[in-house]
């Protein structure tokens, strides 16, 4: 008989402590000042923790009477985001002016949407937010900017050093997207899919299946993590006919894992690893490239899924989708995915606290 997946529900207001989670601006082109509206305007239904939004207010308020909805706003410090949340969506100024077509990117607004981030994760790492929850950027208009970093996770990881204790090394941050159905981890994340057997190694494989099982324990309470491991080449390389990189490099991987204590087993052939019975086997499955590992999750829980990066001494957790321009200021924008990533950001910070 195999054994289901925990079922991990939302704490109980009383749990989530007293400090509010920080949520970023993201792109102000895209679909995140509207979803960020309406969570909040969702707060009850959706039993959303409290939370601010680090942005313009005169931007927000502009965005949400170009939806026709009416937001209560206060422009607050963290400190007093609690107290507000309850009548009115709290805003963190960033000092940063917004102004911007939905739909049309443009690297003017970059220096805030960085800011955002900057900010959020400077309040966590210094106690006046719970966690990070960051809003969809685009990493293109970003880079025109300057940015130098391959996306949120990243840059994340090389604010994590930056506040650490002098010394410390950047954290090799790990990139999980979870649902309650399914959770599952890219080992290489963005990059061409032609590098990836050049860039997937067993160190690699190992320090990630490492971050994932004690991340699984610490924030998600698992006590023994059961690891599944989706071969790179079809049918796992059918015994090296198709390849030698399941047999040379994911095989010693999961060896050394299983000497360690780690419930990991592997490689699978990916192609029968997401249907449901299977996924009752595991806790978490890391794929060996990006899309091996978002299509599944993307098609079973494409409203539900989050976003939340492992291996940080801060939580942060993100919608499962991008800024959707296409859609920007439509009003059709549904926010259910970020309610999910602020709903676990809440349980995960709890956790880590307690």
């Amino acid at each position: 008989m195999t054994k289901a997946r925990p079922a991990f529900t939302p704490p109980a207001t009383s749990d989530l402590g007293s400090l509010p989670l920080a949520l970023t601006q993201g792109d102000p082109a895209g679909i995140g000042p509207e979803i960020a509206i309406k969570a909040w305007l969702q707060r009850d239904s959706e039993a959303l923790p409290p939370f601010f939004l680090l942005s313009d207010p005169a931007f927000i308020a502009a965005r949400a009477a170009r939806l026709g909805l009416d937001l209560p706003m206060a422009t607050v410090t963290p400190e007093m985001a609690g107290a507000a949340f309850a009548s009115a969506l709290p805003i963190v100024d960033t000092g940063h002016s917004v102004a911007v077509e939905p739909g049309r990117p443009s690297a003017s607004t970059a220096a805030s949407t960085i800011a955002s981030i900057d900010e959020a994760v400077a309040l966590t790492f210094t106690g006046r937010a719970a966690a990070v929850v960051t809003n969809p950027i685009a990493k293109h208009v970003l880079y025109e900017a300057g940015f130098r970093h391959p996306g949120h996770t990243e840059y994340l990881a090389a604010l994590a050093a930056q506040h650490s204790s002098a010394g410390s090394a950047e954290p090799l941050p790990v990139m999980m997207l979870w649902s309650p159905a399914l959770a599952v981890v890219p080992v290489t994340i963005h990059i061409a899919l032609a590098e990836v057997p050049r860039l997937l190694t067993t160190a690699l494989i190992v320090e990630t299946a490492r971050i994932v099982a004690r991340d699984l324990t610490s924030r998600f309470g698992i006590a023994a993590p059961r690891l599944a491991f989706a071969g790179l080449n079809p049918h796992a390389g059918e015994g090296g006919a198709m390849g030698r990189e399941d047999i040379e490099t994911i095989a010693p991987a999961i060896a050394a894992l299983r000497g360690e204590g780690i419930d990991a087993r592997g490689p699978l052939p990916a192609d029968t690893l997401f249907h449901a019975a299977a996924r009752a086997s595991y806790d978490a499955v890391l794929c060996m490239y990006h899309d091996q590992a978002l299509i599944p999750i993307k098609t079973i829980a494409f409203d539900d899924a989050v976003n939340v990066t492992l291996g940080l001494p801060i939580v942060r957790t993100s919608p499962d989708h991008g800024t959707a321009f296409d859609i920007a200021a439509r009003g059709i924008a549904r926010p259910d995915s970020l309610c999910a990533a602020l709903r676990l950001a809440a349980r995960l910070a709890a956790t880590r606290a307690g």
